[in-house]
């Protein structure tokens, strides 16, 4: 992993000349879509008795719903809804996420602002913007530490999602997308590494990518997207 490391910087490197433009025409070109509009808590399966399973999704855009209207459609209802009947239990959620986040920076900003008292679940969201910024796979892994240190500190089990595969983003211009992807699929082993390290659970990301599964922006995902790997995500958690 050392070596891949090394042999993706030089790459980099090697094509800046021709990356560093494409970044600034793809920044300056690009759809940029707003969190979806409602709370950022709620209660799903309220049909339900029993007391409820204590939900906290933490990451990045898709953690605030980028790519659909509403929270609604977003992942984080969708999972709750998705956990609810398959437990047959009220399911309190919390999303705490930023467009634009790296895991470094949610260690400053998001972690502050988790709810006091315990946590069933933590479902951590992140990979794109830390494989745009360029992180380090050593920062990667120490901001994922710190993060999972708060959260199991509250007692919740803690369930990594798999970083996106860029490459497969059609927002990007193809060599973007090539090299990138390389890069998320390098910090997903790392994540894949430190979930089996921390006593958590890895879920790989398996996500369609066509143009009904994609919004406006070839991004994020659709509410139709949120939906499939809202019931993948529940599917595993729940296995």
């Amino acid at each position: 992993m050392k070596a891949q490391g090394w042999r993706w910087w030089l790459l980099l490197g090697l094509l800046s000349p021709v990356l560093l433009p494409l970044a600034v025409y793809t920044r300056r070109t690009a759809l940029r879509l707003e969190p979806a509009a409602g709370a950022d808590q709620g209660l799903a399966g309220s049909q339900f008795v029993g007391p409820p399973l204590r939900l906290l999704v933490l990451g990045e855009s898709t953690v605030v719903g980028v790519g659909v209207s509403c929270m609604q459609q977003a992942l984080v209802v969708q999972l709750a809804g998705e956990l609810a009947v398959r437990h047959q239990r009220p399911v309190a959620w919390q999303a705490l996420g930023e467009n634009g986040i790296t895991a470094a920076q949610a260690c400053q900003r998001l972690l502050g602002r988790v709810q006091a008292g315990p946590i069933d679940l933590a479902v951590l969201v992140f990979g794109v913007n830390d494989c745009s910024h360029l992180t380090t796979l050593g920062n990667w892994r120490l901001s994922l530490t710190t993060l999972a240190i708060g959260l199991q500190a509250s007692g919740a089990k803690l369930v990594f999602t798999g970083v996106p595969p860029l490459q497969h983003f059609s927002a990007l211009p193809g060599l973007m997308r090539w090299l990138l992807g390389a890069r998320a699929q390098q910090l997903d082993a790392q994540l894949q590494v430190l979930a089996e390290a921390r006593d958590a659970q890895y879920v790989p990301l398996k996500l369609e990518f066509s143009a009904e599964y994609l919004a406006l922006d070839g991004y994020h995902p659709s509410s139709a997207g949120y939906r499939l790997w809202a019931q993948d995500l529940a599917a595993a958690i729940t296995r």
